[in-house]
């Protein structure tokens, strides 16, 4: 297994300039999509020439399910290949085992600074397995310039965005523009869907499937309302082929001009207004609307975070490179120059950053108000939950299930899965 863990690394490790042979080598993995690994390599570099010591990049898979395989290898079999690991939010219950409790090193102060959501996340059995380093959280991307030409104000509700988006929808298709469709989501059966739909269902008050306490909530009737609202909307103001739709094919069809409302993450900010979007200028973003008059905004919590294993040869520099990293400074750096979200709520009223980032005023209301999936209460199972959740959800909307009738059924398997409610 060792031999095998070695050859998955090879070719694939990146060494800074060499410095003072006295101190550590740490290795770090970081994501190897252009500016975001810019970003970590320019933030990581600081920290070896103040630290004297050296750091070496490992870029792991781009898809999420296989950067997770290879983690799970690497630690499960004791691997100090890699010293800090840059995970998913919803990894640590998954991970955890494998990663050192930074509660003393970080200290309260530090942990204070961060977005509570983002500390519950990281947070396994009162143990910190990781620092929070950037945040996702889903927003609401709006046509302006279609909202003012209909004399139609930002939704609150859902029960508004649907009524909005079927009348501008009419109205342009009858301007002659007949591929405007109302609102583009993430339908496909994946994770995307998953995150999706809890936020229709916690913006109803109806939880969020299972409870910190592990507790299975999903067969609640606010559950089953938020449901059958979505799968009203496929065919009417989504395309039929939204049920195949990730984040990319959502954005394809809203910055073509195609559509008055998209769900998305703060990323395609800057590509919807590229200089060669059709949409450039004319899109707001705002948080995601509540669901009925009694609902609530909210978002599901997305973001990266960074963790040490327990078995790296240098935790005390791992650690502390992880502290660099995610710190104020490291933090307000990324996302003045790369417009990375902050997890530390003050950055979101720093001068400096807004000037670079004016729609990060409305971002702050998102991830403050962000929801967590259920990660931390189902532990290893996890993904089992994700996937049960999303596959019967992806029924509902194809029309092949009733939403009320689904539930009970999705309750009973999530029982399974969770061996009596042991979890």
């Amino acid at each position: 297994m060792a031999r095998r863990c070695a050859l998955l690394l090879a070719g694939v490790l990146t060494a800074l300039p060499a410095l003072p042979a006295a101190g550590a080598t740490v290795t770090l993995v970081c994501s190897g999509l252009g500016m975001s690994f810019d970003l970590c390599r320019d933030g990581a570099q600081d920290w070896a020439r103040r630290s004297g010591n050296e750091v070496r990049f490992v870029s792991p898979p781009k898809g999420a399910g296989e950067q997770l395989a290879l983690y799970q290898q690497l630690l499960a079999a004791g691997s100090p290949d890699i010293d800090v690991f840059q995970i998913d939010v919803v990894w640590p219950g998954i991970l955890g085992n494998y990663f050192v409790d930074l509660t003393g090193r970080a200290g309260p102060d530090t942990v204070r600074r961060h977005l509570p959501a983002m500390v519950e996340a990281a947070t396994v059995k009162g143990r910190l397995v990781a620092l929070p380093w950037f945040a996702d959280a889903g927003l609401l991307y709006v046509r302006k310039d279609l909202l003012d030409a209909y004399g139609r104000p930002v939704p609150e509700t859902w029960e508004a965005l649907q009524e909005t988006a079927a009348l501008i929808q009419r109205g342009e298709r009858a301007a002659g523009r007949e591929r405007m469709w109302g609102y583009v989501w993430q339908g496909r059966a994946y994770e995307g869907l998953t995150v999706n739909a809890l936020e229709w269902i916690a913006s109803r008050n109806g939880g969020t499937i299972v409870d910190p306490d592990g507790a299975i909530t999903i067969d609640n009737p606010r559950a089953a309302e938020a449901l059958a609202m979505a799968r009203g909307w496929v065919g009417s103001i989504s395309p039929p082929g939204v049920l195949n739709y990730m984040e990319e094919e959502a954005r394809g069809v809203f910055q073509s001009g195609n559509a008055v409302f998209m769900r998305n993450w703060p990323y395609a900010w800057t590509l919807v207004n590229a200089a060669d979007s059709a949409v450039g200028g004319k899109v707001a973003v705002v948080p995601l609307p509540k669901g009925g008059p009694d609902g609530r905004h909210t978002a599901t919590l997305g973001g990266q975070m960074l963790a040490v294993s327990k078995f790296s040869a240098h935790p005390d520099e791992a650690a502390d490179l992880a502290l660099h990293l995610t710190g104020e400074a490291e933090q307000k750096r990324r996302a003045i120059h790369g417009a990375a979200n902050p997890t530390i709520p003050a950055l979101y009223e720093d001068a400096e950053v807004l000037a670079a980032n004016p729609f990060f005023a409305e971002l702050a209301e998102s991830v403050a108000g962000a929801v967590n999936r259920p990660a931390q209460a189902t532990g290893i199972r996890y993904n089992q939950v994700s996937a049960e959740f999303y596959a019967n959800v992806h029924e509902v909307l194809t029309g092949r299930r009733d939403a009320q009738a689904m539930l009970p059924g999705l309750k009973e398997a999530l029982v399974r899965i969770s061996r009596g409610g042991r979890w």
